[in-house]
């Protein structure tokens, strides 16, 4: 299918790994001029290296932390022309409300909460009146069903399912709509780290990961694939009636348990 955006131009916070460089990647071969920003400088050229083997498109990187005071309007005052602007950014603590401390809350909604909702607002004004524009936020399906030992990642991506639904609600009048995805389980470097301490702990060895992966669709993760093919389906003037949104990708999982 022919999504159409050849040449459009794409912010991509958190690009350097994970589901925000397999996003990159999915631009790329749309033909289009990445940007990906993240605050680790040899992750970002790392990336770059990679990226540039797609052989399509273009792509740069920005390095910067959206969690410090003033960054977000910086980024978006260096990359004004963006037409489509991923929210990916930010990595949030396990752990429940008495694990998790002050300081370790507030670092970790300073960069995930606040960079985007800073990004957004940055952003935004720049966008506003020259359609089409995209604002696309990577959240998190804890949004949707809340665990015990999950505190501040649950709240966070409640807050910014809100954010989504609150401004998608009326912003396609100024030619941007503004969504988001929930990835459930993503197999990356981060969630096999979780499941090899799983394992250990239930199995007494790191190795057999995937052995507790049974509570899974399919006993397995998603590929950071197969959430960037739907970023990028949505991000597309295909979707265009699609804003105020937020669209679960999960394999089924938040339906999967059975109340009896």
């Amino acid at each position: 299918m022919e999504l159409g955006l050849k040449n459009r131009r794409v912010l991509i916070t958190g690009g350097s790994e994970g589901i925000g460089l397999a996003v990159a990647k999915a631009f790329l071969l749309e033909e289009c001029e990445v940007v990906i920003a993240a605050r680790n400088q040899g992750k970002l050229d790392a990336a770059v290296a990679e990226l540039k083997q797609v052989g399509k498109g273009s792509i740069s990187a920005c390095s910067i932390d959206l969690s410090k005071s003033g960054a977000a309007e910086t980024l978006a005052g260096e990359y004004a022309g963006t037409d489509i602007l991923v929210n990916n950014a930010g990595a949030i603590p396990i752990g429940d409300i008495f694990e998790v401390d002050e300081a370790r809350w507030r670092a970790a909604w300073d960069l995930k909460v606040f960079g985007y909702i800073n990004l957004t607002r940055a952003m935004y004004r720049h966008m506003k009146g020259k359609p089409p524009k995209v604002i696309m936020n990577v959240i998190g399906t804890g949004a949707e069903k809340p665990m015990w030992r999950y505190a501040c990642g649950n709240a966070a991506n409640i807050a910014l399912n809100g954010l989504t639904l609150s401004l998608g609600g009326r912003s396609i009048d100024d030619g941007i709509r503004v969504l988001a995805v929930n990835p459930g389980a993503v197999e990356t470097e981060r969630w096999r780290a979780i499941h090899k301490a799983r394992a250990e702990k239930l199995l007494g060895d790191a190795a057999r990961w995937r052995e507790v992966l049974h509570d899974q669709p399919l006993s397995r993760a998603a590929t950071s694939e197969e959430i960037s093919d739907v970023v990028v389906f949505l991000c597309s003037d295909r979707a265009s009636w699609v804003c105020g949104e937020v669209i679960n990708i999960d394999g089924g999982r938040l339906h999967r348990e059975a109340w009896f």
